[in-house]
């Protein structure tokens, strides 16, 4: 077994198991090839066949090159390129191969003999390829010897990447054979191939020959090492000699050079044996030599195994291979060890496992076994065979096929599929089972079926396999299934040879335009076959390698539809086909009994229900009138005809089908009945997943399989009765007995979908979340509902009991986190706190994590990006920890996806991110103690770690990988395969001796490795080397450049939470509610596809007098300019080049900016996020959409006048997210479609923008546009369809008819995410798989697809000729598609080779948005980063016009000069603005390092050319930075953990620095000593420190600057120092009482303080008091002298320098900004989240606010 391959993998199954590349690139044709110079066919005497002459003196003036364009790729992806060449005596040559790797890196490898040396570059590898002749001792570099032979050329590309670029391969682009050299072929695979061992020798040795294709001729008596050479690059266990040796007694061979500190990296090959006198390990290339170590393969367990690749990647370099599955090694005793990752192959094929890393790691090895299966069918329930004897069922669940003895209930496995099975076949002797897997194009094998052995692997000629039947002999095998174009095809393959060690052969092949359902082969004659369908039934014959059929003379049932058929044998076994009857079903109800010699039906029967009510069983009748009970199988034995219906009944008859003799009443519809040879058992499945048969002796029903019908989505497991409780899609949750596997309990639930399940630990009881937000406990014993909850607004996501059962915690999509008692069986809720949870994290069972001592509690949240620690019992908030790292292949946000705890002894929080890591905290401390690194491709949703600490388990994809956890140095996992669709959830059992894994099926593992119960836990491991610590981080400054974050979060303390518990429960639920919306963003996708960012749903401002929206003139603040842009919106920016019209979103805003001024003017109104933007086509007026907002039940449109910038309509389209917007071409209409939640289609008209038309869609429809050249057209695209409407207006009226067609199966599996509309008729449209097709909207089909890109497209623009499309991955291509509209003509023959890439540039982000000109030479991109790009495809350049912080912005600071101003955000970086244009001018980044405070050096410091910035990381580093010269002056590390504050002396020459355990440092930034650390705050975050220079003799001290500091526990410091006479004096303490709850939106309120600019004497205060207000505190008359009330707890603070007014930021998205003089308020809405951060202007001209990476900057009139 394997991993499913991606789509991409799965469509190179073609070139399995190699591929002759000058054959399928017709190389002879030249047209798809090219050649210069002197290239001719020429016939050579030691091969005797044709092959290709390349001469010239020129190298590059003759070759031959394949593809012929460079645009174009080969897309060869076999690990292993041979090339049969052979040089021409004394001339040089030259062999060029592109080679891309996985991150799309096209890398040149060269090799010839005109190279001296090995030489390297990031995109070239060169390598000296020396033949040698005679001499040893000559310089191994010159020209081919006069007496050069053929040879055989492999290169390992995987491991040359690896090795010398450390890069993964993916595939072969092209390849440039250049002069001197005869070339005769070139082949691709996966599999190692050894040229010169033969057939015989290789049934003893571990190697695989090389195919006769490709293999040299060997005349009889001669030594293939005689006459070839064999050349193998690179090799893993020779090492480069640092000189030649001259003797050896042993054949030619090959010598491989290691990419080892060798001097000389090349290849060389020898006619005379080499050997090396540095530590040699010489390769031998003769498998035949006796006593030769290199070819002894290393013991290793006996395991079966298809290998599986793993994604681990190894820290210290490439230190593994790995195979694809078509490079399996079948045979039953090889074993296989190739550096670093070991693949066991044995005849026993039970333990899918694939390791990588060292070959010493885990003991075992396998650690797992699989045991039990729960599951049975998958891509059909038809599927269950009998065998010959009648003592086990084979039948396929998903992609394992199992073979369940009926009489003892044990299984075995036949495992290597990929994919789901969708045929299966037994010979009648049980020697040979045949299977075939659902994804096109179809994989079938042929298995021993005693052994279990895979004998032979092969690609169907079908596109699908629907049925496949075997002879009795087993020799001939038939297959029925479609095409790639649809139709019917009927396959036989001549399999006699497959258990001698031959191969699969087709023997004939035929295309039928009838509908065949069924296909069975005589028993009677192995050439004879019958099939049956729509309306035929047809006998068939194999004569001559040519199959025939003919029909049946049906009469009047020509026109039934045939489900099923079956042979009648003679009681006296005669075997003529006289003899034997055919017997066909119908879903009519009809029966036919048909003579297969005369071709005429003899006897018609109908099965009809009962006509009187209680009367006797149904009976058959001739033709009777009314409708029949439609039959959907049946078998035949020589006394009974069982008859399975869709009615859910069995029904066995005799043979003239007088009277019913037995009948067993299903669940659901029977789909599949099957006899046994003895005729004494009938095997029946159901639709509804059942498999189990009934004895006809004693009249009992035996259930041998039940199965969920729909992928399991979370289990959990009792331990004292040993039960398993699992929750599907299917809306069940089931009840199972682990040792029996037999289901026990079956809980259904028609309107509310079970999420989330978990036991109780003591008591018969087990607990449920659902959809609609409700917790249920369910009684084992009386089976039933005792109590529910409904405290969930959302569908439950986690849910989870402390080990003790006293307490019960459930979470769910909309954030709420509820605590329950469980102390006794009527069970009620303690808490309801809202916006804990990540509102948009998907339902996991590992969402939540108690610790094992049930006193911590873990979960993702608030937000995606950071993980938080609570007291179990208490809900205090102990720790959170930001896991909001950027990845630098994917500049992407990182985030957590799964939780779980490691034993108490060992105080480990496990979290699994995003990008692919797992990494390892300290769940006291939040430090981190270790990181895997590359787990899996994909995320991880489940992951546990065994109770003593060995063995943690992931759930990655469709894989279950184990990696040894105590191991320091680990080796990597063991990867078991099996599934085939993703893993939902593992857990280890609570005896720790299985495992259980769930996802299309649930697996039962048996731990293999010895128990220790006396062993103890390791001690904690220390750092990684990857994480910080390791050594000094990487600083970079670089004049606007953009360096991602690369890893490890970082814990951020905070305060405590108390929650409080209301009396009674809010209205609508049951449990207490805090009701607080998190600071942190909520999320809902905005795109329609997953590989989008979300966007934020916006808190709302509560209602507060004085609340206006941004002002563009008059009043107190006017905003002046917009830092950032939404990247979370899809298609919100719009651009005119011919107007100049610009325009795009910010948060609520709607932003026209003038391009050459930089001016701009904001559109405010929206209540919550913008989304979308359209802009109409005379571009006179702009549609805007909103989502939802806490206040307004529907989502807002808007309607501005470009012109005037003023709103004209507004319209409340829907109750969710509108997800696109679109004007019809004459502008009178306006389309608008609801997010995947409303899926709603609605039709506006612009006159009055009253509603027109309305309609809701089946499915989430991702992307709409209207028809350019006919506005009574619009298409909408989404899963799996593409939807055409047509407008039809009758009067006022207009009614939409809609036309479906159904994406073909060539484009893949992905979902529509984006269309456009290309020259009349056609129409592009965009996959989330990365496939543009192209459709004639007139004939309603697609004739057209290729891949554009790896990740999804999720934008695409035509003009002309030229399209433009933009994917997930930040790719922007730029493709020539003038020739499309020819190939609509062909049909779906058209082939793809006639559309181009023209340009290609790679942006920062997903691209979310883009506008180009009518030529589209040039455009604005918008991306998922917040960044806006001006993109020249002329000059190939991007620009980047529209520039944010990723993440939140920490602190704005001012030059002295106020000429610049400088931000700092969690992303890692500082970026230096200039404050006229706020035009980025500097950045300096700091990689996996959130800069959480920042400071500008004063101006008396220095001149102005030595201004310098201080920043405050999250390591407790601080960096100075010089902002004249762009550079890093100082680094230091004043304390042990992240930096809060930071600020400079009134003279420039200290740094005040504060963290979060309360320190406070003083530090000289010129030589980074530390002089005074102060701890009077210690134990609480220092949020502030504000230093002013004021004479502190009227307040009693000495000292030149007074400055104070405030902390999180309410309590301000103020000091008076003279740090040049290294004196600091306390002036004063103030402490403010703090109230029990006083969370605001899901924050901690901060303690903030300042000094009163217009009156020193004066200090302000904001904080989590009793009351929400300022204080004014007197430092001289000690006391408080007034308050200013506020109507929520400040965020933040900011005092004016020029004037008497002060600004405070709420978490309710609102500023307010005070005039202390007047005593008069006013308040202001605009940001889209909390503002957190106002600061003023040195001048007071400009206030700056921030509202996480949003930073708006208003004007303050008349300063």
């Amino acid at each position: 077994m394997r991993r499913e391959p991606r789509p991409a993998e799965a469509l190179t199954a073609w070139q399995h198991p190699f591929l002759n590349v000058f054959r399928h690139f017709r190389v002879d044709e030249w047209k798809r090839s090219a050649k210069q110079g002197d290239v001719a066919v020429v016939t050579d005497k030691t091969l005797k066949g044709a092959v290709y002459r390349i001469r010239g003196s020129v190298s590059a003036a003759n070759y031959i090159q394949l593809p012929k364009s460079s645009t174009q790729s080969l897309g060869l992806t076999g690990r292993y390129l041979y090339v049969l060449f052979r040089p021409l005596p004394s001339k040089h040559f030259v062999i060029h191969l592109d080679v891309s790797s996985k991150d799309n890196q096209v890398i040149r490898v060269s090799f010839s003999n005109l190279f001296k040396e090995f030489k390297s570059t990031a995109t070239w590898l060169q390598f000296p390829l020396v033949l040698e002749a005679r001499t040893p001792q000559r310089d191994l570099v010159g020209l081919a010897p006069s007496g050069a032979r053929w040879t055989c050329l492999q290169l390992d590309l995987q491991d040359v990447l690896l090795v010398y670029l450390n890069r993964c391969y993916g595939h072969l682009k092209s390849i440039r054979l250049c002069a001197s050299l005869l070339v005769r072929n070139l082949y691709t695979s996966d599999l190692c191939f050894e040229p010169a061992i033969s057939g015989a020798q290789w049934a003893k040795l571990p190697v695989t020959p090389m195919p006769r294709e490709m293999a040299f001729p060997v005349p009889k008596g001669e030594s293939w090492h005689d006459r070839y050479i064999h050349v193998r690059f690179p090799s893993e266990s020779l090492k480069v000699p640092s000189k030649p040796i001259e003797k050896s007694c042993s054949p030619p061979e090959a010598v491989l050079l290691g990419p080892g500190p060798q001097p000389l990296p090349c290849p060389v090959a020898s006619s005379k044996p080499v050997r090396f006198s540095v530590s040699p390990v010489v390769q031998t290339p003769s498998p035949t030599a006796s006593g030769r170590a290199a070819l002894a393969p290393r013991p290793f367990p006996e395991v079966s195994l298809s290998q599986e690749r793993s994604d681990a990647s190894n820290a210290d370099g490439p230190g593994f291979h790995s195979l694809e599955p078509w490079a399996q090694l079948e045979a039953s005793d090889i074993h296989t060890a190739a550096a670093g990752t070991h693949v066991l192959t044995h005849e026993s094929a039970e333990v899918p496992v694939a390791r990588t890393g060292s070959c010493e790691g885990f003991l075992p090895d396998p650690v797992l076994r699989l045991k039990g299966v729960i599951g049975f069918g998958g891509h059909g329930t038809r599927q269950a065979l009998w065998t010959p004897d009648g003592a086990a069922v084979v039948y396929p669940c998903h992609a394992v096929i199992v073979v369940l003895l009926v009489d003892t209930g044990e299984q075995r496995f036949f495992l290597g599929h990929t994919d789901k099975v969708s045929a299966l076949a037994l010979d009648g002797s049980s020697s040979l089972l045949a299977s075939a897997q659902a994804r096109a194009p179809s994989v079938m094998r042929l298995w021993d079926f005693q052994t279990g052995r895979c004998l032979c692997l092969f690609r169907s000629p079908m596109h699908v396999v629907c049925s496949l039947s075997f002879s009795d002999s087993g020799a001939l095998l038939c297959g029925v299934g479609k095409d790639h174009h649809g139709r019917t095809m009927v396959v036989a393959w001549g399999t006699g040879q497959v258990g001698l060690g031959g191969e699969v052969v087709v023997l004939a092949k035929a295309h039928t335009d009838f509908d065949v359902q069924a296909f069975r082969v005589t028993f009677f004659d192995e050439t004879r076959m019958a099939s049956c369908g729509q309306g035929s039934v047809r006998l068939w014959r194999l004569r001559g390698g040519v199959l025939r059929s003919c029909p049946v003379d049906l009469g009047e049932h020509h026109a039934l539809q045939f489900t099923d058929l079956a042979f009648k044998q003679a009681r006296d076994g005669c075997p003529e086909p006289s003899a034997a009857m055919l017997f066909v079903c119908s879903r009519s109800g009809h029966i036919l009994e048909i003579d297969c010699q005369r071709m005429v039906v003899r006897h018609a029967r109908r099965l009809l229900p009962t006509r009187t009510p209680g009367g006797p069983h149904p009976q058959k009748q001739t033709f009777s009138s009314g409708p029949g009970i439609a039959i959907s199988s049946l078998s035949v034995s020589p006394a009974m005809c069982a008859v399975g219906s869709e009615d859910g009944f069995l029904r066995l008859w005799p043979l003239d089908f007088s009277s019913v003799l037995l009948e067993a009443e299903h669940e659901g519809p029977v789909s599949s009945v099957c006899v046994s040879p003895d005729g004494l058992r009938v095997l029946s499945a159901t639709s509804s997943g059942h498999l189990g048969f009934l004895d006809t002796l004693s009249r009992v029903y035996h259930m041998l399989a039940r199965s969920h019908t729909a992928p399991v989505l979370a289990l959990a497991m009792e331990q004292r009765r040993g039960q398993l409780a699992t929750v599907s899609q299917d809306r069940t949750v089931r009840i199972w007995d682990l040792a029996t596997l037999q289901q026990l309990y079956d809980f259904t639930s028609s309107e509310d979908a079970p999420c989330a399940v978990t036991f109780h630990p003591t008591r018969p009881t087990f607990f449920c979340g659902f959809s609609s937000g409700a917790v249920r406990s369910f009684s084992l014993e009386a089976a039933e509902v005792l109590v529910e909850h409904t405290c969930h607004r959302g569908a439950v996501t986690g849910l989870t009991a402390t080990p003790d059962g006293r307490l019960l915690f459930s979470s769910c999509s909309q954030g709420s986190l509820a605590q329950y008692s469980c102390a006794d069986p009527q069970w009620h809720v303690l808490r309801v706190a809202a916006d804990m949870v990540c509102p948009d994290a998907p339902a996991s069972p590992s969402a939540l994590a108690v610790s094992r001592d049930g006193r911590l509690l873990a979960f993702v949240g608030p937000s995606r990006c950071t993980v938080t620690v609570m007291g179990s019992a208490s809900l205090d908030e102990l720790l959170r920890v930001d896991i909001g790292t950027l990845d630098l292949a994917s500049s992407r946000l990182d985030s957590a996806m799964a939780v779980c705890f490691g034993p108490a002894a060992l105080g480990h929080l496990l979290v699994s991110t995003s990008s692919n890591r797992v990494v390892v905290l300290d769940a006291v401390s939040g430090r981190i103690i270790r990181e895997l690194p590359g787990v899996h491709p994909e995320p991880c949703p489940s992951l546990t770690l065994s109770e003593d600490a060995r063995f943690l388990l992931i759930a990655a994809g469709r894989t279950i990988k184990v990696w040894d956890y105590a191991t320091q140095a680990s080796p990597g996992p063991q990867v078991y395969i099996g599934h085939s669709e993703p893993v939902q959830a593992v857990a280890f059992s609570p005896d720790q001796q299985q495992v259980l894994s769930a996802g299309d099926a649930v697996f039962l593992w048996d731990v293999l490795a010895p128990t220790e119960s006396d062993q103890s836990f390791p001690g904690a491991p220390p750092a990684c080397k990857t994480g910080p610590g390791a050594g000094p981080l990487e600083d970079a400054a670089s004049r606007a450049s953009e360096l991602p974050r690369q890893q490890v979060p970082k814990p951020c303390q905070a305060s405590p939470p108390r929650l409080g518990v209301c009396a009674r429960p809010p209205e609508g639920g049951d449990g207490a509610r805090d009701t607080r919306n998190s600071g942190a963003p909520r999320t809902t996708y905005l795109a329609s596809c997953k590989a989008f960012t979300p966007a934020r749903v916006s808190c709302s401002p509560h209602s507060a007098k004085g609340t206006c929206p941004p002002p563009a003139s008059g009043g107190w603040l006017r905003l002046k300019a917009v830092v950032g842009y939404s990247g979370n919106g899809r298609a919100n920016m719009v651009w005119r080049p011919d107007t100049g019209f610009f325009a795009y979103t910010c948060g609520r805003l709607v932003v026209v900016e003038d391009l050459h001024s930089g001016a701009q003017q904001h559109w405010s109104g929206h209540s919550a996020e913008i989304s979308t933007l359209a802009l109409s086509h005379s571009a006179q007026v702009l549609a805007s959409a909103s989502g939802r907002s806490s206040t307004t039940a529907h989502c807002q449109i808007r309607v501005w006048d470009v012109s005037g910038g003023l709103c004209q309509h507004l319209i409340f389209p829907h109750s969710t997210t509108v997800l696109a917007l679109a004007f019809s071409p004459d502008d009178r209409l306006l389309v608008t479609l609801g997010d995947h939640d409303g899926r709603t289609l609605a039709l506006w008209g612009t006159a009055t923008y009253d509603l027109v038309s309305s309609t809701r869609l089946p499915e989430p429809v991702h992307g709409v546009a209207f028809n350019p050249w006919d506005a009574g057209e619009l298409t909408c695209v989404g899963q799996g369809t593409v939807t055409f409407w047509l407008l039809q207006q009758r009067g006022a009226d207009i009614s939409l008819q809609v036309r479906r067609e159904p994406v073909p199966e060539a484009v893949g599996a992905g979902e529509l995410t984006s269309l456009c509309y290309g020259a009349p008729p056609l129409l592009y449209c965009g996959t989330s798989s990365g496939q543009v097709c192209v459709w004639d909207t007139r004939a309603g089909r697609c004739f057209l697809s290729w891949e554009a890109d790896d990740g999804g497209i999720g934008l695409l623009l035509f003009s002309g000729s030229r399209l433009v499309s933009g994917s997930s991955t930040g790719r922007l291509r730029l493709w020539a598609v003038g020739a499309v509209s020819e190939l609509r003509c062909k049909g779906s023959g058209a082939r793809s080779s006639s559309v181009f890439m023209e340009h290609e540039l790679v942006l920062d982000g997903a691209v979310v948005s883009a506008s180009f000109d009518d030529s589209v030479d040039m455009g604005v991109v918008g991306t998922t980063a917040g960044t806006l790009w001006f993109v020249s495809w002329a000059e190939g350049t991007s620009t980047r016009l529209i520039s944010g912080h990723r993440s939140k912005v920490n602190e704005v600071v001012f030059s002295p000069g106020e000429s610049h101003c400088a931000t700092c955000s969690e992303d890692g970086s500082v970026r230096v603005w200039a404050l006229a244009s706020m035009e980025l001018v500097i950045q300096f980044q700091v990689l996996n390092q959130s800069c959480l405070c920042l400071a500008w050096s004063p101006p008396c410091c220095g001149r102005p050319e030595q201004q310098r910035l201080a920043a405050g990381y999250g390591d407790g580093s601080l960096r100075i930075f010089s902002v004249s010269r762009t550079a890093m002056e100082l680094k230091m590390h004043p304390h042990p953990v992240a930096l809060t504050t930071v600020a400079f002396s009134t003279d420039g020459q200290t740094v005040l620095s504060g963290d979060k355990d309360g320190l406070v440092a003083v530090s000289h930034p010129c030589t980074g000593t530390t002089f005074r650390v102060l701890s009077d705050h210690q134990g609480a975050p220092i949020s502030t420190i504000c230093v002013t220079c004021k004479e502190c003799e009227d307040l009693g001290v000495e000292g030149t600057d007074l400055w104070l500091a405030a902390s999180g526990d309410q309590r301000v410091s103020v000091w008076a120092s003279d740090w040049l006479r290294n004196h600091c004096e306390l002036v004063d303490w103030l402490s403010f009482p703090m109230p029990a709850t006083t969370e605001t939106q899901g924050h901690l309120p901060p303690s903030l303080a300042a000094f009163c600019p217009w009156d020193g004497a004066l200090l302000m205060y904001v904080g989590p008091g009793v009351y929400k207000e300022v204080i004014i505190y007197n430092l001289c008359q000690k006391q408080v002298v007034e308050k200013i009330p506020l109507p929520f707890f400040a965020m933040s603070l900011s005092l004016s320098p020029g004037t008497h007014l002060l600004a405070v930021g709420f978490a309710e998205c609102m500023l307010r900004l005070v005039d202390c003089a007047m005593g008069t308020a006013q308040d202001f809405a605009g940001h889209d989240n909390a503002v957190h951060l106002c600061r003023f202007t040195p001048s007071a001209r400009l206030l700056f606010t921030a509202a996480r990476n949003e930073i708006l900057v208003w004007e303050v009139p008349g300063l």
